[in-house]
Formats: C-alpha cells, sequence, structure tokens
C-alpha cells in the first residue's frame, strides 16, 4: 500500500540542477559535468558545478518544503554521485549518506519522497561506452536501481525510473542539443528509445520480482507531452496529424508500456514507409520479439505525465531526406498564437490544453491514475519576487486539473509543481527560474526567498483541495 494515497500535492527539483558539489566527497564526473564545463555551451558559461548547493545547504532547503506544508517532494538521484563510474564496483559510501539525510529530513517532516533514478546526468564512464545507445545500458542501469530499491526502498514509496526518455533520446541522441550532444536524426534516437523502454522495464520487474511484497511502492515513468490540437478540428486528415503527433511524442513509449508493449500503430506505419521509400531494406524503428512485449506491457502503476504547452498541428507531407524522426511525422507544428508567452521560446502557457491532454491519456490509455510531475513556468530572473505571471499560470492550470478530474472524471491523484526554487535550466542555464523561490546566484551563500505567488498559490490551492477533492487531511501546498 503506497503512503501516497489521496491527492499529493508537491514540488520538484533534480540533482544535477540543484545540489552543486559536482566533485565533492567522492562524487564522479557526469555527462552534463563534461558538457557545461566546456566553455561556450550554456549561455554566460553557466554551469552546475555549484548550482543551488543543495549538497551543502540540505537544511535550508527542508525549511522551504515544511513552510510549503507540501505533502511530496520529487528528487534525483545523481548516479554519479552513487556510483563514480557507474557501477556498484565504485560505491560512494558518502553519495549514499547524503540521500539518506534527504530521505530521513523528509519523512521527519511528513512529506513523501518522489525519487526519480535517472534525470539526465549519466556517469561520464558510461556516456564513455556510448551511453544509451549501448544495449549494455540495460543491465547497468538495472544495477543501479536494484542497488538504490535496496538502499532506499524502506522508505522511498515511489520511484521514477526514467525522467522524459523522449527528450534523452531526441534532443540527446537526434538534435544534439543537450549531453551527449549526438547528431543522428534519423536512426539514434530510435535506437537509444529501444534501450530506455527496455532499461526502464527490466528496472520494474526488478522492484517487482525483489522488492514489492516487502516494501509496498509504486514505480512509474515520467513522461513528457504536450498538448496537441489539430489547426482545424472539422478537417479528418487534421485531427489525425494531431493524433500522429501525440503517438509519436508521448505514444512512442507510453504505447509499450501501457497498451501492448508495442509501438503505436502510427509509428510504425509512418517510419517504415517512409524507410521503405528511401530505399532501405528495412525499417529504422526497432521492433520488439513477442517476449519483449509481454515484458514491457505493465510496467507502470500510475501514469507519470510532465506537462508545459500547447501546440498547434496541422499534416504535411515532410522530406524523404535527411532521415528524421522530425519529418518521419509528416505534420507541421505552430505555437497557441492566443496564449500568453513565456520566458523560453515557443513554451506558451495554454491552461486549457492539459485538461485535454488528461483526458486524451484517459481514453488512450484505459482510465489510469494520474500524477501531473512536472508542471510549471519559466520567468527571466529578477531580483524581484513578484511574481504575478506565475501566479496566474498555476491558478489557471490548476483550475483546469480540477475541471479534468471533477467534471470529467480524470483520476488526478497528484500535481508537482516546477520547481521547488531557481536552479540550473539546462541550456537556458540561469537566465530564466521555474522555483517558488528566488535563488541569487551570485551570492556564494545562495540565499533562497519566497516569491510573492507562494503565499497566493498555498491559498489558491488549499480552498481547491478542501472544496473539490475529498481527504481528511489539511497538509497541503
Amino acid at each position: 500500500m503506497s503512503t501516497l494515497t489521496c491527492f499529493s500535492w508537491g514540488v520538484s527539483s533534480s540533482a544535477y540542477q540543484i545540489e552543486g558539489g559536482w566533485n565533492a566527497d567522492g562524487k564522479g564526473p557526469s555527462n552534463w559535468d563534461t558538457f557545461t564545463q566546456k566553455p561556450g555551451s550554456i549561455p554566460a558559461n553557466a554551469n552546475g558545478d555549484v548550482a543551488c548547493d543543495s549538497y551543502h545547504r540540505l537544511d535550508e532547503d527542508f525549511y522551504l518544503l515544511r513552510a510549503l506544508r507540501v505533502k511530496s517532494y520529487r528528487f534525483s538521484l545523481s548516479w554519479s554521485r552513487i556510483f563514480p563510474d557507474g557501477r556498484r564496483t565504485s560505491l560512494n559510501q558518502k553519495g549514499v549518506d547524503y540521500y539518506n539525510r534527504l530521505i530521513d529530513g523528509l519523512l521527519a517532516y511528513n512529506i513523501s519522497p518522489m525519487v526519480t533514478l535517472y534525470h539526465w546526468d549519466l556517469p561520464q564512464a558510461l556516456q564513455d561506452l556510448g551511453g544509451w545507445d549501448n544495449v549494455e545500458m540495460i543491465h547497468i542501469f538495472n544495477d543501479f536501481c536494484d542497488f538504490c530499491f535496496a538502499i532506499f526502498g524502506n522508505r522511498v514509496k515511489f520511484w521514477m525510473t526514467l525522467n522524459q526518455p523522449h527528450t534523452i533520446a531526441w534532443s540527446g541522441y537526434g538534435l544534439g542539443q543537450i549531453p551527449p550532444n549526438v547528431k543522428n536524426p534519423g536512426i539514434a534516437p530510435y535506437r537509444v528509445a529501444h534501450n530506455l523502454i527496455k532499461a526502464h522495464a527490466k528496472a520494474y520487474h526488478t522492484y517487482n520480482d525483489k522488492y514489492r511484497k516487502s516494501q509496498g511502492g509504486l514505480v512509474s515513468i515520467a513522461l513528457n507531452a504536450d498538448w496537441i490540437e489539430p489547426k482545424d478540428v472539422h478537417v479528418p486528415r487534421e485531427v489525425v496529424a494531431a493524433d500522429r503527433a501525440l503517438q509519436f511524442q508521448l505514444g512512442w513509449f507510453a504505447h509499450p508500456i501501457f497498451k501492448n508493449g508495442d509501438y503505436p500503430d502510427a509509428m510504425k506505419w509512418q517510419v517504415g514507409n517512409k524507410s521503405e521509400l528511401q530505399g532501405l531494406t528495412e525499417t529504422r524503428l526497432p521492433s520488439f520479439t513477442e517476449e519483449e512485449k509481454s515484458f514491457i506491457k505493465g510496467t507502470a502503476d500510475v501514469f507519470c505525465v510532465n506537462h508545459y504547452t500547447t501546440k498547434i498541428v496541422s499534416h504535411a507531407t515532410l522530406r524523404l531526406a535527411p532521415q528524421s524522426y522530425e519529418y518521419d511525422r509528416d505534420l507541421s507544428e505552430a505555437e497557441e498564437g492566443e496564449s500568453p508567452t513565456t520566458a523560453i521560446s515557443k513554451q506558451r502557457a495554454v491552461a486549457w490544453g492539459l485538461r485535454r491532454l488528461l483526458n486524451w491519456i484517459k481514453e488512450e490509455y484505459g482510465d489510469p491514475e494520474i500524477y501531473i510531475t512536472e508542471n510549471g513556468v519559466a520567468t527571466d530572473i529578477k531580483t524581484t519576487v513578484d511574481d504575478t505571471d506565475r501566479i496566474f499560470y498555476y491558478k489557471t492550470y490548476i483550475d483546469e486539473t480540477l475541471k479534468a478530474h471533477n467534471l470529467d472524471g480524470v483520476k488526478v491523484k497528484g500535481y508537482i509543481v516546477t520547481s521547488l526554487m531557481d536552479s540550473f535550466e539546462w541550456l537556458n542555464g540561469y537566465k530564466v527560474g521555474f522555483g517558488l523561490h528566488h535563488v541569487d546566484f551570485t551570492n556564494p551563500n545562495r540565499p533562497r526567498t519566497p516569491k510573492l505567488h507562494v503565499t497566493k498559490i498555498i491559498i489558491h490551492t488549499n480552498t481547491y483541495i478542501q472544496i473539490h477533492l475529498p481527504s481528511k487531511k489539511k497538509n497541503h501546498l
């Protein structure tokens, strides 16, 4: 029985974005350390060497979490802090001690830890072996998960194996934007995704076989999904294109895990057809054996989705060369032009899209219990804490979640705000912030200051939960 039985309000972070201490106490380098420490990789040469310095400032983070009165805190484990070279033989006990302090501290304040096992920061030693493009990663990752289940699982009751595998596969191995910065858009993303799905399934079965009976936790995977709205809902071809876009983004991973162990038909047809037209003897989309399909199907206890924006899509017949996942989709994508812009390009605040996405997941994947594991808005980092844009964002997005829950019968079980505090925002460095708290990155003490909207959101969500969602407890965000 999970400890997260009623609606769970929470906040999130990830190891590379907040911890700092990049080489403290025996931690090994990750692929993000290697990437960001190379000049010119990130605006203003920003990196996560110090970030929010959470490795040295746990007590300050606990204070923020207690003040918010959240029920859960989603964070990730730095693989290279626990296994500096990625393998169990390199075990770093000080890294394990850090996460034990974090987990025990959360539980002492009645905050449930939601742990992501892998949030993009791969030990550099494993990246040197090819990273997720190497099939051996399936077994290496499973050994890391096995260790974490054994050490932390008596207290952690909510696990996510991977964060946004779509981003890893496409941005990391297709576009080459994030580590490992591989630009092979027609082949590598499919191959990497294939390994990621099998790695997730193997870790799930390890938990099932060895730990579930004694620990009683939940295991899932955090998938990212925009809502995709057809350009014209009255044109069947446009509706099909929008569904195809959802299948290529969310369905790529959710269809095997939540439906039948295999890729969506739309993906198989599109990639197979394009491959044939390109003169290839076989499709660029790998296939699962029947045994693998059975192994993958059903390997998630709940549906975890990260959501930020909505896109407008129309059908298009795209080029055959060069080979690319992007062209395989045969569609064109545009911003939702009537909604407010945010500090991140092409990431508009389109609240109504969240309700539609939740309903689509409900219908597509058999009415699962859903946790919104990331939702938030980027604003320019300024010294001011007057954050009215974020107040509006959360009010509207939470209202749409409420409509999905109450009016549509979607089984929304949790909402996790991104993020606890401003942090290293990947390719945006420290130019933008998602935080409920401002962090002064120019100050070596990294002081955290609550933004104006924190109080407003607490009031709004307390009202929301007390009026609309049955719960005996009032310990909410």
